[in-house]
């Protein structure tokens, strides 16, 4: 999907954003997904404060590098401003949003919108992970891991490697 523009080739740069605390192997299917429609995915992973995230954005962003070393055309960066600011700075025109069920599409209509209504340039693509990732949530998984219940069904086995080696350190 690569257009020309003033003699040049452009890639069609798609932004991920999210607060992946942490990624899940709904995300990851996602990512996956985000790949075969757009040149360059990139993942940002949002500050968040106010959801009060388990792990430290550094933490984050580890976890997602981890998750998707092994795909090409990915990038990922932390970030702490508004999305369609970060997405203007990579020349990102889409975002992705991922949708698992009929409760997610009432909000992240909302946000498509909200987004747009920013930058009308921005257009928001949505895209629903495998039936077999679509109750997977990064809250329930911090609610399994609160209870040291089983993850590894949930999480890329990078992400539940590093979570249970930071368990063993506290």
């Amino acid at each position: 999907m690569i257009s020309i523009k003033d003699g040049m080739k452009m890639n069609k740069i798609a932004l991920y954003p999210g607060t992946f605390d942490p990624i899940t192997k709904g995300h990851f299917d996602i990512i996956e997904r985000a790949l075969r429609l757009f040149d360059e995915v990139v993942i940002a992973v949002a500050d968040s404060k106010e959801k009060n995230p388990m792990f430290t954005l550094d933490q984050r962003v580890e976890m997602v590098q981890e998750a998707v070393k092994t795909l090409k055309n990915v990038r990922v960066i932390g970030f702490n401003n508004l999305t369609v600011e970060l997405a203007k700075s990579l020349n990102a025109t889409i975002l992705i949003r991922g949708l698992r069920a009929v409760s997610d599409f009432e909000f992240e209509l909302q946000l498509g919108y909200l987004n747009n209504s920013l930058d009308d340039k921005i257009e928001t693509v949505y895209l629903m992970p495998k039936l077999q990732h679509a109750f997977i949530s990064s809250s329930i998984v911090r609610n399994l891991l609160k209870f040291n219940g089983k993850t590894n069904h949930l999480l890329p086995q990078e992400v539940q490697t590093m979570i249970e080696k930071r368990m063993l350190c506290i």
